[in-house]
C-alpha cells in the first residue's frame, strides 16, 4: 500500500481547520501592516539559492531538491521564500514604486532534513518582506508583526530573542577573533561544526550538538565589536521595541543559519526553563542580499513562520478544538419523490449560510436519524412525500428529540434562528 514520502503528511481536516485558523490571522495582520500577498513559484533556478542564501549553509549544502529539468536547466524546489521574493521584486521593477514594498507570502517550502515533531519536508510557511528603507522603526514593526500573530491566536509564555550581528565590516572584524576561540577545539566539536569553521564560523555559536556547546561558553560576542554605527541602530532597534511594549532577550549568540542576514536578527521562542526552544518565527535584515543575486544594493528586512510549528505550539498550550466539525443540518428523505425536494431545500439551507447534507444511501428513517445522530448535527429534517403532498417538512431537535411540522417555504428560517413559525410568518424567499 502506497503512503506518503518520509517527512510529509496528509494534511486531515481537522488539522487543515487549524491551519485556517492561523491563516486567517496572519492575513489579517500582514494587512492592518500593509503588506500585499505574492505567489512566486515553487520551483526557481538552483543558483538563484546558492547565491541568495549562501553555499555553506545547510540549506544549499544538504536540504535542497534538485533537479534538471527536460531543457536542461537546474532547478530547485523553493527552501525558502526570501530570495524568491527579492528576485521578484528586481524581475517586476518594484524598486520604482514607493518604498519600502512590502510583501507577503504563505506557500509550501521544501528541506531534505530529518522529520520530527514541527519539522517536515514540505511544509507551509507564512513570510514577510519589506523592501527598499534601512530604518530601525521598520525593523521593530517586522518584529511586533510576528508579536501580534502569535498573541492574536492566544499564545503565551513566548519570548522575542534579539540579537545585531553587524555589517560586513563588523564581521570581518570580528571572525579572526572567533577563529582563534575555536581552533584550539577543533578536534572535540561536531564534524558538521568543524566543516563550518572556515566558510561559517559564526554558525557554531549556535550549534545545538551537545559535543561543540561546551566550547561557545567564552566565545568572543559580536555586540562587543559593532562599529559605532552599527551599535547605534541595534540601539535604535531596542528603544523601538521598548515604546512597542514587546518583551525581548538580547542573545549574543544567535545568528541564524542564513549567510544574507546583517545588524538586527530575532527569533520568536516559547519560554522554555530547559533552554529547549522550538523557534516558531524567525527572521532579520538582510541588506546585501538584493546585491548578491544581481540587482543594486537594496535594504530589506522580513521573517519566516512556520504554520505547522505555530499549529504544534497552539495544540502544546491547549488551544485546539479537535472536535469534528459537522453539518448544522441533516436532510432526510422518505421516498423516491421526496430525494429531489430534499436536495432543492439542502441548497436553499446553503445559500442561506447553514451547512447542510443529506443523508444519503437510500436508507430507513431509523438508519437516517441514527446517522444524524452520530454526526452530531443540530437538526434533522424529514423530507417525506405524504408530508409534501400537504407542503410540509418535519425538523427534529436533536438535542431534545422534540419534532414538528412545519411548511416548507418556513423551514429554512427557522433553522436559521428566525421567529418560531406562526400562520402570519411570511413564506421563504426563494
Amino acid at each position: 500500500m502506497f503512503q506518503a514520502p518520509r517527512g510529509t503528511r496528509d494534511l486531515l481536516p481537522a488539522e487543515h481547520r487549524v491551519r485556517d485558523r492561523i491563516t486567517a490571522v496572519v492575513q489579517e495582520q500582514a494587512r492592518l501592516c500593509g503588506y500585499g500577498f505574492i505567489e512566486p513559484p515553487t520551483f526557481e533556478n538552483a543558483e538563484l539559492y546558492s547565491r541568495g542564501v549562501g553555499e555553506a549553509t545547510d540549506i544549499v549544502e544538504k536540504e535542497m531538491y534538485v533537479f534538471e529539468d527536460r531543457g536542461g536547466e537546474r532547478l530547485a524546489l523553493r527552501p525558502e521564500g526570501t530570495a524568491s521574493v527579492c528576485r521578484a521584486y528586481l524581475q517586476h521593477g518594484m524598486a520604482n514604486l514607493p518604498q519600502p514594498v512590502k510583501l507577503a507570502y504563505i506557500a509550501p517550502m521544501f528541506r531534505y532534513e530529518r522529520p520530527q515533531a514541527g519539522r517536515f519536508r514540505q511544509h507551509t510557511q507564512f513570510g514577510i518582506e519589506a523592501l527598499g528603507v534601512r530604518d530601525a522603526a521598520l525593523d521593530a514593526e517586522v518584529m511586533d508583526l510576528g508579536w501580534r500573530i502569535a498573541e492574536q491566536l492566544g499564545l503565551r509564555d513566548l519570548v522575542l530573542l534579539i540579537n545585531s550581528i553587524g555589517d560586513l565590516e563588523d564581521r570581518r572584524a570580528y571572525v579572526p577573533k572567533l577563529r582563534a576561540h575555536f581552533e584550539p577545539h577543533l578536534e572535540q566539536i561536531a564534524p558538521d561544526d568543524r566543516a563550518r569553521f572556515q566558510r561559517a564560523p559564526m554558525r557554531l555559536l549556535d550549534s545545538k550538538d551537545e559535543r561543540t556547546r561546551p566550547y561557545q561558553e567564552g566565545a568572543p560576542l559580536i555586540t562587543e565589536h559593532l562599529s559605532a554605527e552599527s551599535a547605534a541602530y541595534y540601539a535604535a532597534v531596542k528603544d523601538q521595541l521598548d515604546a512597542l511594549g514587546i518583551r525581548y532577550e538580547e542573545r549574543p549568540s544567535l545568528v541564524r543559519g542564513l549567510d544574507y542576514y546583517t545588524h538586527t536578527v530575532f527569533e520568536l521562542v516559547p519560554n522554555e526553563p530547559s533552554g529547549s526552544q522550538t523557534t516558531l518565527l524567525a527572521g532579520g535584515r538582510y541588506d546585501g542580499l538584493i546585491e548578491q543575486i544581481g540587482g543594486p544594493p537594496t535594504p530589506g528586512i522580513g521573517f519566516g513562520m512556520g504554520i505547522d510549528r505555530f499549529a504544534l505550539q497552539l495544540r502544546e498550550q491547549g488551544l485546539v478544538d479537535d472536535a469534528e466539525e459537522q453539518p448544522q443540518v441533516i436532510i432526510a428523505a422518505l421516498g423516491a419523490g421526496a430525494a429531489s425536494a430534499a436536495g432543492g431545500l439542502a441548497g436553499q439551507l446553503r445559500r442561506a449560510g447553514i451547512s447542510a447534507t443529506l443523508a444519503f444511501g437510500g436508507r430507513s428513517l431509523k438508519a437516517q436519524l441514527r446517522h444524524a445522530g452520530r454526526a452530531g448535527c443540530r437538526w434533522t429534517i424529514i423530507v417525506g412525500e405524504r408530508g409534501l403532498a400537504a407542503g410540509t417538512v418535519t425538523l427534529r431537535d436533536m438535542a431534545s428529540a422534540e419534532q414538528r411540522d412545519l411548511p416548507l417555504e418556513a423551514v429554512v428560517n427557522e433553522v436559521a434562528g428566525a421567529a418560531p413559525y406562526t400562520e402570519n410568518s411570511p413564506p421563504t424567499a426563494e
